[in-house]
Order: C-alpha cells, then sequence, then structure tokens
C-alpha cells in the first residue's frame, strides 16, 4: 500500500492520472468472501451464484449446461457447501451474486477505498458476465443453453452452446448505471477531477453503446473500450473495410459522447503481429488522428510483437484448460503479454531478478525503447511527435473527414477553421497505391509531410505535389496545409 501510495503521489505530481484494473465480477476461491459464503457464514450466504445439483436416476448433475470462458462446465462442486458454485472463468475464480444487495454495496465500499487514496477510476474488466439469467424466471431452474451449431468447438468448449444465459443480460446495465451514480457523487462530495469509469465488454454494437448510458438518461461508463479494430480488421482488410469500422462506432455512439479507438490488448495478438510490422507508424498515426481517445497497450508505441513461448512455459488458463502441446498456441494469450522491452540488456532491463513471469520476446535486442530512442527515426520518435500532435487545435477541437481514396489507402483530415488542417494518407496494402491529395476536401497548397512513417522515402519539412502522390505499402503520411 505505500508503494501505492507513493506512485499516486509522484504521478499525480507529474500530472499523470492513475486508473486501477477492477475486477467486479469474481473473486478468488481463496479470498475472505467466498470461504466465509462457502462455510455459510451470516451475511455472506449469497454471496456468489450456489446452486443445488440436479438428481437423475441417483446420480448427481449440474444445474445446467453452460460453459466456462476458459472451457468445461460453469459450475463446481462444493463438498463442503453441498452445492455447485459458479465460475464464468477459470475455477479459483467465483463469480459474485450480483442480485445480492450485500454484494452491490460492497463494490461500492471498494471503489470508495480507492478514490479515497487517489485513484482517479476504473477500467471495469468483464461486465457482459455480471450476471446470469435468474432461475425465478424459468420456473426455478437454471434453463439449458440451446447449441450453437458452431461444428468447429467441442462439448466443453464456450460457443459451443449460445452463451444467451450467461452474458449480455439486461440488469447488468442496472449495476454499472448504479456505479457512475456512486462516482460522480463521490467527486460532487469531494472536489477534484471526474473519477473515469471505462468498461470492458466484448459485445454487439447495440449492447455495447447502452455501456454509455440509456434512453432515460441514466449514465454509464464515460466510454466502453472500442474493440473493433481488434476483432474486426487484421492484415488482409482494406482502406474501406478501415473506414467502414470507423463510422460504424462513431454512426452508433449516443450524440455527446466520447469515441474510443483500441488497437491491440493483452486478450489478443500484437497490432504489429495481427497486422504487419511496416503497418506499426499507419495505426499509431490512426490512432492518434480519429477523434476521441487514442488507447495504446504497452509495446505499440515500439511496434513489439508477439513472443514465442513454448508449451512448458504456458501460464495463461485459457490455453492450459482448453489445448494441449499440439494446438495450445491458438488459445494462448501468453505471447502477447511478454514484459516491455525496455533496451538489450539482460531481461530487456525490466527487471533485476533472474528470469521473468514469461520468457522476454527473442527480438528484444533489435526491437526496445532504448535503441529507438537513440536512433534518428523509430517508431518511437513517430509515436511521440504524434502525441504532440493531439495538442493542435484541429485536433483536440475540429471537425474531421474520413473516407478512402481507393481500396487500399484512407485519408483523416481533421479541420478547424483559422487553424491548420492535418491529415493522414495511410496506405494499408502489400503493394505501391497512387492517390490523388488535390481532390481531398480541406487539403490545400502549400501541403508539407509534418509525420512520415519510419520507412517512407519522405521527410518531415518535404513540401509535396498538390496532385498525384504514391506511397509504399504501409506507408503513412501526416500532412500539414494551411487553414481550409
Amino acid at each position: 500500500m505505500a508503494d501505492f501510495e507513493e506512485l499516486v503521489e509522484k504521478a499525480h505530481g507529474l500530472g499523470i492520472k492513475v486508473l486501477l484494473d477492477y475486477v467486479p465480477n469474481h473473486a478468488s476461491s481463496e479470498s475472505k468472501y467466498f470461504v466465509n459464503s462457502q462455510a455459510r457464514v451470516q451475511g455472506y450466504e449469497n454471496y456468489f451464484v450456489w446452486a443445488d445439483p440436479i438428481i437423475e436416476n441417483g446420480e448427481r448433475k449440474v444445474p445446467s449446461n453452460w460453459i466456462s470462458q476458459f472451457g468445461g462446465s460453469i459450475w463446481e462442486w462444493s463438498e463442503e457447501r453441498q452445492q455447485y458454485y459458479l465460475h464464468q472463468f477459470a475455477k479459483e475464480q467465483v463469480d459474485f451474486n450480483f442480485r445480492e444487495p450485500a454484494v452491490r454495496e460492497e463494490m461500492l465500499n471498494i471503489m470508495k477505498f480507492w478514490f479515497g487514496k487517489g485513484a482517479d477510476g476504473f477500467r471495469l474488466d468483464a461486465l457482459p458476465h455480471l450476471l446470469e439469467a435468474d432461475p425465478k424466471d424459468y420456473g426455478g431452474q437454471y434453463p439449458d443453453e440451446p447449441l450453437s451449431g458452431n461444428m468447429f468447438l467441442n462439448p466443453n468448449q464456450a460457443g459451443y452452446t449460445t452463451q444467451e444465459f450467461i452474458k449480455d443480460q439486461v440488469e447488468l446495465y442496472n449495476v454499472l448505471y448504479e456505479w457512475r451514480e456512486f462516482a460522480d457523487k463521490w467527486k460532487e462530495d469531494n472536489g477534484g477531477d471526474t473519477k473515469i469509469l471505462l468498461a470492458e465488454a466484448y459485445t454487439n454494437i447495440t449492447m455495447t453503446m447502452l455501456y454509455y448510458g440509456d434512453e432515460r438518461g441514466r449514465r454509464g461508463a464515460h466510454f466502453p473500450f472500442n474493440f473493433d479494430f481488434v476483432i474486426s480488421l487484421s492484415a488482409e482488410s482494406n482502406a474501406r473495410d478501415f473506414v467502414y469500422v470507423i463510422k460504424r462506432w462513431l454512426t452508433y455512439m449516443p450524440p455527446g459522447q466520447v469515441a474510443n479507438w483500441v488497437f491491440g490488448n493483452h486478450d489478443r495478438k500484437r497490432m504489429a503481429s495481427r497486422f504487419r510490422p511496416n503497418m506499426v507508424d499507419g495505426l499509431n498515426s490512426l490512432n492518434m488522428m480519429l477523434p476521441g481517445v487514442a488507447i495504446t497497450y504497452q509495446g505499440e508505441e515500439i511496434g513489439m510483437r508477439d513472443g514465442y513461448i513454448s508449451w512448458n512455459d504456458t501460464v495463461d488458463v485459457q490455453a492450459c484448460n482448453q489445448a494441449n502441446e499440439s494446438n495450445y498456441l491458438d488459445y494462448s494469450r501468453d505471447p502477447a503479454r511478454t514484459p516491455f522491452q525496455w533496451d538489450s540488456s539482460s531481461n530487456a532491463g525490466f527487471t533485476t531478478g533472474s528470469k521473468t513471469w514469461l520468457p522476454i520476446a527473442e527480438d528484444y535486442q533489435t526491437i526496445n525503447l532504448q535503441s529507438q530512442t537513440d536512433a534518428p527515426q523509430s517508431n518511437f520518435k513517430v509515436y511521440q511527435t504524434l502525441t504532440q500532435l493531439r495538442k493542435e487545435p484541429a485536433l483536440s477541437h475540429g471537425n474531421h473527414l474520413i473516407k478512402a481514396l481507393t481500396e487500399n489507402t484512407l485519408v483523416v483530415v481533421r479541420h478547424l477553421p483559422t487553424h491548420d488542417t492535418y491529415a493522414l494518407l495511410f496506405n494499408v496494402a502489400t503493394t505501391n497505391d497512387t492517390v490523388d491529395v488535390s481532390k481531398v476536401e480541406f487539403l490545400a497548397e502549400p501541403l508539407k509531410v509534418h509525420i512520415s512513417s519510419v520507412h517512407s522515402g519522405r521527410k518531415a519539412g518535404d513540401t509535396l505535389t498538390f496532385g498525384q502522390l504514391t506511397l509504399q505499402p504501409g506507408e503513412a503520411l501526416v500532412l500539414r496545409a494551411p487553414p481550409a
């Protein structure tokens, strides 16, 4: 706790906010909460989702056919309590019962504690899983889910059933709206800056937008993470795919809300591995140029790639539960979780210890922060220039134009009257592409390069012909033009 308090004090002194990862869905099977609930200690009896077994022909069976996100039954037998408990993830991660008022109150107590410690807000983990179908609505029994029909999954894998009773229950939004009300009231009572709530939610676009709030005026998270770049785009996507995904979010987003863009996280392949290494600068440029909040997963600023993790070194429960030595890499999230590569020294400068939780990626001696800081050009230096660019009025307060100029090249223009206009040109293909910049609205001469990707033949300050322009594969240019 002393370390945390020191961290907050120093961060706040530098003008940096500190958000905590808040995991409300479940608690450890070794926690006081669960130990007490399993023993039926008064006040804790219903802290978790407990269910009696179904007895058929004298045999004990699970309450329903629901499948854990990490594989196998969602139900685990407690010999001590003689009931099953529910776990959406690992059996050691026991799901809280959010229909229990004491649980709802405890969640607010936890938030209050950390706000008091100086936390500036929370990333709210796994929110679609907060609640499951209520057996009261199904004659007192947990309803079985229909089969999804996915022939590529076996009966123990998540997605083999429809998951309609274990995800996206409408009641969960009431919990989130309650948290937002609490966070806003805390700020009102105690002063200071807004306490931020960010929602992690993999779900369809309609359900995602409800995390912002509802039509009755109730407010939810300040934004739900936008995972569309992670789940909907890849190295095979063309410029029109990119533009469609961007405009889809902006179209569905409720009026007055703030967009956000996520290009990678700890659950998916790294950006440079999911797309192509020569696209790193373009993807970071797109992230920084779009209206709203830019979110960077550690390592994207230097173009880190997935590390190789052997079966023996694999620790991801998702892989360990669902896979074996022949197919574990199809399930493991460990390759995207290797330690940050600070320099070329032992353990990439991540620790002075003898080893790390996961092995360091093998390319750390060539891809690391120190080497990119020392180099005259690097992904990191492009990233730094992009973050400075976001302070320009055209980006902080300006309007936007987003479209595909060709099948391969997209443009994002940020413009504000009386201020310089900035435009990103990004060729997402594996071949050269020629575009006509004179046909892009809001651009005018003189047209200068403000930022170029590391492998571009153009440099900052170059003046471009106001006409046809050929871009190399993956090349990205941020251009500056006089006010439109």
